[in-house]
């Protein structure tokens, strides 16, 4: 089965469940909004200097950093790095000091990983740039940063406006204005018309899939992606599909499939592979190529099949992770119905210590 808006002319059922599309554009016209508070952050950290910016989180806010870090390591000089928390608290990084800059994303503003992240910062001494969702929250203490910045969710377009002012400012944008003109003229209608022109697709798609994984519960559903769309693989794998729904997943990058996971796809192996715009496109339309061959179970989600007007082509790639998350938000909407499984339930996550 392969994505196409063909398709989804006519719904098979429930029509745009859990979608508000004046709430929709409104999120993210408003994190649009944040562009001059953005833009004078960064204006202040550029001018006291840096010798490294890191985008630093645990679970999805790392997979964030991993799709911001890859989308500028081809694109930029600029010392840029991913951590994740755990990790840098166990590990360190000898590159990073005083002069080192941490930029992360926290939706509560509580997680046990970021507090203590935050915390080892200090005390190195290097300046942090916090994005926060909930107000009064631990992290929103004035000691635990620099500069804040409060606003609910687009974490992942957050950070792509910190990136781009920092490679116009570094002489590798100079596209930046007309760019923010076609984002901020555009980009939250065509996210809402893309989940409505997804609705149908995804509601016939994930009563397929529920059908099929309780007829295979032990069977893992397999993610496959690439470039920006590696971070949003592997996010949706294990914060969607594992955390919220309990399904197994494994997820891959298009560049590693070949070397290991290959092996082990037959017929009726369940694959979803996520096709992106940006320079890496290549790695993921050879597994596209691969997959037909051997197996029967797969599905292709490619975002160059969807339109977005009023954005030239030259600058899908970079937002290519959002269109992909906007056609996953229907099919999480689905996949909620048919497992008759509320997502925000949790079995162990921040139910207790451990």
């Amino acid at each position: 089965m392969r994505y196409a808006s063909k398709a989804w002319q006519e719904p098979s059922g429930p029509c745009l469940r859990n979608f508000s599309e004046e709430e929709l554009v409104s999120s993210v016209q408003g994190a649009l909004a944040l562009r001059p508070q953005i833009e004078a952050v960064i204006d202040r950290i550029w001018e006291d200097g840096f010798d490294g910016i890191y985008f630093v989180g645990i679970g999805g806010t790392y997979a964030s950093g991993m799709q911001v870090e890859v989308y500028m390591r081809g694109r930029s000089r600029l010392p840029v790095f991913v951590e994740n928390a755990a990790e840098f608290l166990t590990t360190g990084n000898r590159r990073f000091t005083d002069r080192s800059v941490v930029v992360y994303s926290s939706v509560s503003g509580n997680t046990k990983e970021m507090v203590e992240l935050v915390d080892r910062v200090r005390e190195i001494g290097a300046r942090i740039f916090a994005f926060i969702d909930t107000p009064g929250s631990i992290l929103t203490q004035p000691e635990k940063q620099d500069y804040l910045i409060l606003y609910p969710k687009n974490e992942q377009l957050k950070f792509y406006m910190v990136a781009n002012y920092l490679m116009y400012k570094n002489g590798e944008f100079p596209q930046y204005e007309v760019y923010n003109q076609e984002m901020e003229a555009h980009l939250a209608q065509n996210l809402a018309d893309v989940e409505k022109a997804a609705d149908a697709w995804a509601y016939d798609w994930a009563e397929k899939k529920v059908a099929f994984l309780r007829a295979h519960p032990d069977l893992p559903h397999y993610f496959i992606g690439s470039g920006n769309q590696y971070g949003a693989t592997y996010s949706y794998a294990m914060c969607y599909w594992e955390e919220q729904m309990w399904i197994r997943t494994k997820s891959i990058s298009c560049q590693e499939f070949f070397h290991g996971m290959q092996e082990i796809i037959v017929e009726d192996t369940p694959v979803t592979l996520f096709i992106g715009e940006d320079e890496q496109r290549p790695l993921a339309e050879r597994v596209a190529r691969f997959l037909p061959q051997v197996c029967a179970n797969y599905t292709i989600i490619d975002t160059a099949e969807l339109e977005l007007p009023g954005i030239r082509p030259e600058f899908r790639g970079s937002i290519s992770h959002l269109v992909m998350h906007a056609v996953n938000n229907r099919v999480d909407a689905y996949m909620e119905l048919f497992l008759r499984h509320p997502l925000s339930i949790r079995r162990y996550y921040r139910q207790f210590d451990y």
